[in-house]
């Protein structure tokens, strides 16, 4: 594995050189350009490998007493912990992120395994009534192995809170990260993991394409896929999960609103705007992807947000000097130009940005975005900010639900009342009253319903639900007699 810098603890030469039916890739730094290391990716008969190793493994891992299995966490959030620096600075240079961003994702990482150390030691099921001389109990139990299916924005945290309370409630787990990101999304969780003692073929790897994630998908030895990626794949992966009766959970993103009511202050609303609009380039799931503005301070507000997009530093974000770096490939930049051309074709105006140097996407301002346009349909996943107007709280809820659902939707009003009375009517999964839509901690459920996803949600009180299956059963002294 060839890094450009010297790393100690990310030396994944063992792992991404092993065999892989797929042959080898390289990842590349959307930076720089530069080959950072170069991996194997996995087809259908590496995934059909993997899932029988794990599946074998799973069973005594789910029997160790619960006190050993939280130990793994424990050291795990520990190693996170002492080489933090060099996982952030990786995870800022493999995504294409500021240093800061980088450093979010691994300590949350942190915070993901604490609370999966947790998990093991908590109550795992109820006592139910029942009639004299039996005991009924509800109990929670793992489905055996959980396939994780990770995109490249965030690729850390979306894999980890799904791969640690996985494994907290004793499954096994086959990942296959996102091939643009498979170190940050799977080798270094992997390594960590190895470092901290989890037993062997309990937590599997595999790069890969279409191929190898239907493969995952449809395998009999995997009862549930956990998904984070966009509508798009997400509605095939649910229509094979559904073909072959498994649980699945996406995580999809939408199509965002920010709420800006006449009575809000407005450098703090245009403040809340251009972070929701363009912190990691955009390609955030609770991006604000719809800003709804009143059009009563539609105008100042506009003049606000174009300032912030002109003057906000693009660049190398490894370099700890620039606002926003790379959108992730050639690919994800031509897909974004492609929807604001065709949006300003359909009779948005472009008040900003609107152009790009290699993958580096200027900060854009769009004004008169109306429904039907691709930037109003359509999640952007860009540094792409779109004024929408209304003219009074019903329409602004009017237009905010126009989709099958979001992931996140933020009202911002000097009322808090007002406020919370137009966070009430919106489909979405998280509102938050005061604040913008990009927002998570590892203790709350995080899904949404419609496009956002299939109403599942991940982490806090949800895990539970997720990774684990009830179970009813019963026990007498001695077995009865029956009528026959």
């Amino acid at each position: 594995m060839g890094v450009s810098d010297a790393m100690a603890f990310l030396d994944f030469s063992a792992l991404a050189q092993a065999p892989l039916g797929g042959g080898k890739r390289d990842v590349v730094e959307p930076a720089t350009g530069k080959v950072m290391c170069t991996v194997g990716i996995a087809n259908a008969a590496d995934v059909a490998a993997a899932t029988r190793a794990a599946a074998n493994a799973q069973k005594p891992w789910a029997a160790l007493p619960p006190r050993e299995r939280a130990d793994v966490f424990r050291r795990a959030g520990a190693l996170f912990q002492q080489h933090f620096d060099e996982l952030a600075l990786y995870a800022t240079r493999e995504t294409g992120g500021i240093l800061p961003k980088g450093q979010h994702e691994v300590r949350e990482a942190i915070t993901i395994c604490h609370l999966a150390a947790a998990m093991p030691l908590q109550p795992q099921g109820h006592v139910l009534p029942s009639v004299p001389g039996r005991t009924s109990i509800a109990r929670r139990v793992p489905h055996g192995v959980v396939g994780v299916i990770s995109p490249f924005n965030f690729p850390l945290i979306l894999t980890l809170r799904a791969v640690a309370p996985a494994l907290a409630a004793g499954n096994a787990v086959v990942i296959k990260p996102d091939t643009r990101t498979p170190v940050t999304g799977g080798l270094m969780i992997a390594r960590i993991f190895s470092e901290a003692g989890l037993p062997k073929d309990l937590l599997h790897v595999l790069p890969g394409d279409a191929e190898a994630g239907e493969a995952l998908v449809t395998d009999p030895l995997v009862p549930m896929i956990a998904f984070t990626g966009s509508p798009a794949v997400g509605r095939r992966i649910g229509e094979l999960a559904g073909k072959h009766l498994k649980k699945v959970s996406l995580e999809l993103g939408g199509a965002n609103s920010l709420i800006i009511l006449d009575d809000a202050d407005l450098d703090i609303a245009a403040s809340n705007a251009a972070w929701a609009a363009y912190l990691h380039q955009g390609q955030i799931c609770m991006a604000a992807n719809r800003i709804l503005v009143h059009q009563s301070i539609a105008a100042p507000l506009l003049q606000r947000l174009v300032a912030k997009a002109t003057h906000l530093p693009v660049g190398d974000g490894a370099t700890g000097q620039v606002a926003l770096g790379p959108l992730i490939d050639a690919r994800q930049r031509d897909r974004v130009h492609a929807i604001v051309q065709d949006s300003i074709k359909a009779g948005a105006k472009l008040e900003a940005g609107g152009s790009y140097d290699g993958l580096f996407y200027k900060p854009t301002v769009l004004s008169g975005v109306k429904p039907g346009m691709r930037v109003f349909d359509e999640e952007t996943f860009g540094p792409v900010a779109n004024i929408v107007t209304f003219g009074s709280d019903e329409e602004a809820v009017a237009l905010a639900n126009n989709n099958t659902g979001s992931l996140a939707c933020a009202v911002i009003s000097r009322s808090v009342g007002r406020a919370m009375a137009v966070g009430q009517q919106l489909k979405a999964g998280m509102v938050h009253i005061n604040d913008q839509t990009v927002n998570d901690d590892c203790v709350n459920p995080f899904g949404g319903p419609g496009i956002a996803g299939n109403g599942t949600s991940v982490g806090g009180p949800s895990d539970w639900e997720e990774y684990t299956q009830w179970q009813w059963m019963t026990v007498k002294d001695t077995a009865p007699m029956f009528p026959f």
